[in-house]
């Protein structure tokens, strides 16, 4: 069965402010879901992707953080992600996301943070993560909470970038008529 590349969901978005259910059931629709998300991710292109994302209110992300074109893919797929641990030392990372393309901004998180989730095969992992990897795994939870890396700038950045996705997302409309 082929992959689905999923529609990925623009801020302003009253989806992407929800906070998302536990996933219950592991079943061949959650494993095709992260399929297409991981799909969808690379295909954007992304290094991670949350199920609100598309749209989808379940607590699942997916996440490849290895840029080098001639490395080989390390995906992630995490069910029920959790953070049980961060460090006290911080990194700044500019961040951008799939839901708020052409925006970045410096977002200042834990350094590096362990994660507890279950795999596809509904086994629980526990992985310390740190550098790109701990900022794309904190980012992708904070959507499954309803947050964004905009809700950690000051009001007025955020309101012009929401101002401006406002616009582009206009844009597009017009475009699509």
């Amino acid at each position: 069965m082929r992959n689905m590349l999923r529609p990925i969901l623009l801020h302003p978005n009253p989806k992407l402010k929800k906070v998302c259910e536990p996933v219950v059931k592991i079943d061949d629709a959650l494993i095709k879901l992260s399929a297409d998300m991981l799909d969808t991710m690379y295909h954007a292109p992304g290094i991670g992707l949350a199920a609100p994302q598309i749209g989808i209110l379940s607590r699942i992300i997916v996440m490849d953080c290895e840029k080098e074109e001639a490395a080989k893919r390390k995906p992630i797929v995490m069910i029920n992600p959790e953070i049980v641990a961060s460090s006290d030392e911080e990194n700044i990372y500019e961040e951008g996301c799939l839901s708020i393309p052409e925006q970045f901004a410096e977002v200042k998180r834990p350094s590096s943070v362990q994660v507890k989730w279950l795999d596809k095969d509904g086994a629980e992992q526990l992985q310390e993560f740190d550098g790109l990897w701990s900022t794309c795994v904190q980012h992708e939870i904070d959507h499954l909470n309803g947050r964004l890396f905009i809700d950690y700038l000051g009001a007025i950045k955020r309101q012009l970038i929401t101002r401006k996705m406002q616009k582009f997302k206009r844009e597009i409309a017009r475009e699509e008529k």
